[in-house]
């Protein structure tokens, strides 16, 4: 399944960028995480990795991922190595564009989970429910960057 979700922000690309590669900032606005380290050395560029834990309602989800596009202030792209078995893919793009007003910030995150075609009907039926967390994570990074602009 593919969600695609957009804020427009009142702040120029480079406000925003710290937000997402800053943990202590992604901590502000994405709500859901318990934690959040890098666990390669580097911490720039395609290649770093990452671990979080999400918190998913009862659930707690520990996930890790890999940095494969890294566009310092446009776009950051990674993809899940490890997590809960019932997760099969997950890819995520944050891109920021800029524009007369500051910036339009885009998530689009792509997953399938595991369990042939009951993961299916699970995803299409949690689509909403997704889609929704992510919007009101993008509404909460456009209250913290603008806050700091």
């Amino acid at each position: 399944m593919r969600i695609e979700k957009s804020v427009e922000i009142a702040a120029p690309p480079e406000k925003i960028w710290p937000f997402l590669v800053e943990p202590e900032k992604i901590m502000r606005w994405f709500t859901l995480l318990k934690k959040f380290e890098y666990t390669s050395e580097q911490h720039s560029g395609v290649g770093i990795t990452f671990y979080y834990e999400e918190s998913n309602g009862p659930m707690l989800m520990k996930l890790s991922y890999e940095v494969t596009e890294w566009v310092e202030n446009e776009r950051l792209a990674f993809k899940m190595t490890s997590g809960p078995a019932s997760t099969k893919r997950d890819n995520q793009v944050w891109a920021i564009e800029a524009n007369p007003s500051g910036s339009k910030f885009t998530c689009t995150e792509e997953f399938e989970m595991s369990w042939g075609v009951l993961g299916r009907l699970l995803v299409a039926l949690m689509g909403g429910m997704v889609g929704k967390r992510i919007q009101e994570m993008l509404v909460n990074l456009k209250r913290v960057v603008e806050a700091q602009a």
